[in-house]
């Protein structure tokens, strides 16, 4: 499955996902500068991004802990999410995001 991402310097990437995995699991793997430092238990905000507003209904709403969790990242917009928190399955093939600012 496809990933397009765009970095924090505005470079587009487009990756390979394994639908057994998370979108952090695979910005982290492909070192995309997200640090994902609670290592993807929803735990802090470093793996936050902006989904494309044509993907927010494929993915599953935030819970109360990821709404927490923003609430602590910087520049937070409708669009923002944990990119821990999204499971990737076939129906988001194609998924596209920007990992925002730090």
């Amino acid at each position: 499955m496809k990933i397009r991402v765009i970095d924090r310097d505005g470079n587009k990437h487009e990756l390979e996902g394994d639908p057994n995995s998370t979108l952090m699991e695979i910005l982290r793997d492909a070192d995309l500068d997200i640090e994902a430092a609670c290592g993807g238990c929803c735990a802090c905000a470093t793996c936050h991004v902006y989904i494309n507003d044509q993907w927010l209904e494929k993915i599953s709403p935030k819970d109360d802990d990821e709404e927490s969790m923003l609430d602590q990242a910087f520049d937070v917009r409708n669009t923002s999410r944990l990119s821990c928190q999204i499971s990737l399955s076939d129906e988001l093939d194609g998924i596209e995001l920007e990992i925002a600012k730090e």
